[in-house]
Parts: structure tokens; C-alpha cells; sequence
């Protein structure tokens, strides 16, 4: 059997294009989702790839998700895409201390609570590939974003870190930071507004899913191997550092 996969977030956009790429790439691929049953039965009818519903920020389901996967499979998840995310935007003075949590144990508490559940498995196999979704707001800042800069900078900070614990035992640990791209959500940004966005990315475009996925893969690849606690930027050129 080929190496298992799970994509958190992966019935939608991006998470959904990095779900069908590791399926061409001929991984075994598992999309997980939170809340929108429809649209992942739909996505699976489409697609072929199996998917499971749980709260990727909620520790106990988390680890019950990847006991179920194992049991059904006789193996472990070798390869986990830590994509679930979502955005409760609003400036500081106005921002509760639920939106504050709720972005930050969805965002960055996900990524926690996965790795924990599948590390000893990959730990076992001598082989890991986890991909933790960033963001360019995370490298950057973004006005209104408070949390969810701060969740996705947690993010580039535990990739570094888990890297230096997982070398020895072959399993690497990167971040994709994405620019904007062309989803859904961005899509319902103001014409105005989205004009002046694009108007400060250098190569004149949004980014596309594929471009996302098309990195996730390359950092999944079995002859990954020597490259590990890095973040790759995929924004365009719109922030360089």
C-alpha cells in the first residue's frame, strides 16, 4: 500500500487542490473537515479520496481521528498536511478572547494536536513528511489579523523546532506560507480592494491552489529527505525576506 496522507482542511481549496496532487503523486490520501458534510460528499464523489469528519482543534478527536486511520489502514500516517485554518478578523480593540482562541486552537493548536497523534507512528517507520500551512500574514503582519498573524508565525516557529527533533528518525518537518490566492474567501474581497492587492504582487497575479500543492509535494517527496525546518514562500514575489 502507498503511503498514507492526511490533509486537514482538505475537501476546500487549498486544501483540497494538496489533496488531489498527493493523490496523482500516488499517496493514499485521507482529507479531513470540520463542518460542511455537503461539500466534502461532494468532494469525495469527485475525487475518489476518502473523507472524515473532525475538529482538527479539538485534541481528543484529533487523536481518536488517527487511531480510527491506523485501525482501518494497519498503518500508520506517514504524511500529514497540517491545513486546517480559519479567520476570525477584527482590529485589536474590538477582538474577544473567544476570537483570539478560536484562531489560535484551530490554526496553531491543530498542528499540536496532529503531530503529536502521528509522530510515534512516523517515528516507528523511520519515515515523516509533515507540511504546516502558513501564511504570508504570519511573515508579515496584516492589519485586523492580530490572531491569525500570530497563529500562522507559531506555525513557522514549531516547524523549526519539531525539525531538530524529527531529523534523526528521517522525518522532515516544513512550512508552506502562501500569498493570497485565488480561493472563495479572497474572491469575496471588494473589487477595489482586490485590485490594490494584486496591484503590490510583483509576478500581477493571484496564486492558484496548484501552486500551493505543487510545493506540498515537492516537500512530501520520498527523496525529500535533506531539507527540513524550512519555510517555503509562495507569494508572488509580494514579500521577500
Amino acid at each position: 500500500m502507498s503511503r498514507i496522507a492526511l490533509v486537514t482542511g482538505g475537501t476546500r481549496g487549498i486544501g483540497a487542490a494538496i489533496s488531489i496532487a498527493l493523490k496523482e503523486a500516488g499517496r493514499t490520501v485521507i482529507a479531513s473537515y470540520a463542518g460542511n458534510t455537503e461539500a466534502a460528499a461532494a468532494f469525495t464523489a469527485a475525487t475518489g479520496i476518502e473523507s472524515i469528519k473532525f475538529d482538527a482543534g479539538n485534541y481528543d478527536e484529533s487523536v481518536a481521528a488517527i487511531k480510527d486511520i491506523e485501525a482501518r489502514y494497519g498503518a500508520p500516517v506517514e504524511i500529514l498536511v497540517n491545513n486546517a485554518g480559519i479567520t476570525r478578523d477584527g482590529v485589536f480593540a474590538k477582538m474577544s478572547r473567544d476570537m483570539w482562541d478560536a484562531v489560535l486552537d484551530t490554526n496553531l493548536g491543530s498542528c499540536y494536536n496532529l503531530c503529536k497523534a502521528t509522530f510515534d507512528g512516523m517515528k516507528a517507520k523511520k519515515f515523516g513528511r509533515i507540511v504546516n500551512i502558513g501564511s504570508i500574514n504570519g511573515q508579515a503582519g496584516q492589519y485586523g489579523q492580530v490572531n491569525y498573524a500570530a497563529a500562522k508565525s507559531g506555525i513557522h516557529g514549531f516547524t523549526k523546532a519539531l525539525a531538530q527533533e524529527g531529523a534523526r528518525y528521517n522525518i522532515t518537518v516544513n512550512a508552506v506560507a502562501p500569498g493570497y490566492v485565488d480561493t472563495d474567501m479572497v474572491r469575496a474581497v471588494p473589487a477595489d480592494v482586490l485590485e490594490k492587492i494584486i496591484s503590490r504582487i510583483p509576478r500581477g497575479r493571484l496564486g492558484s491552489a496548484h501552486d500551493i500543492a505543487r510545493g506540498v509535494v515537492f516537500l512530501t517527496a520520498d527523496d525529500a529527505d535533506f531539507v527540513t525546518g524550512s519555510t517555503m514562500s509562495i507569494n508572488g514575489g509580494q514579500h521577500m525576506y
